[in-house]
């Protein structure tokens, strides 16, 4: 009888060892601290890519991609004369073209943690969204778009060394 007390013990113990294994590969594929949060009001994105999008027609070296649904989200940020001059391509369908009629506004976190609304205006010749910012803090800077295009929002998150 002991041996059966003993023996369930054991087994007990196994069973809650793996339980407790499982549960922490599933929160860690589930939450990654060191990639960047992502948030949409209507749908889910993916994070910043610092690369060449998939359809190779990226606007610059610092370009970074985020996809969201039908919609293309391109941040070229560019340092220039002691400022930084934010360039956004919002585009559309698998052409990616271009969405001039939206309202763009960027929450601009400084890295000393002061906040800041920038809006974004349409760049017709460029067919994108464009603001400057002045000589801030050095360090990282984060960035979350917000596009309203007909009542749909679109958000991305991105983030830039200034």
């Amino acid at each position: 009888m002991q041996s059966f007390k003993l023996g369930f013990i054991i087994f007990a113990s196994t069973g809650l060892f793996f339980l407790g294994a499982c549960s922490n590969q599933a929160s860690d594929s589930s939450s990654n601290p060191s990639s960047p949060s992502t948030e949409n009001t209507n749908k889910t994105e993916p994070a910043a890519k610092t690369e060449t999008s998939a359809h190779g027609d990226s606007h610059g070296k610092n370009a970074q991609v985020v996809e969201v649904g039908k919609y293309h989200l391109e941040l070229v940020p560019e340092t220039e004369d002691g400022t930084t001059h934010l360039d956004l391509y919002l585009q559309t369908g698998d052409k990616h073209q271009a969405v001039p009629n939206a309202k763009v506004t960027a929450d601009i976190q400084s890295p000393d943690g002061k906040q800041k609304t920038v809006p974004l205006t349409y760049d017709a010749d460029g067919k994108h969204y464009a603001a400057k910012l002045d000589k801030g803090a050095a360090g990282q800077y984060q960035v979350k778009i917000t596009a309203n295009v007909g009542g749909e929002k679109v958000n991305g998150r991105f983030s830039f060394n200034q």
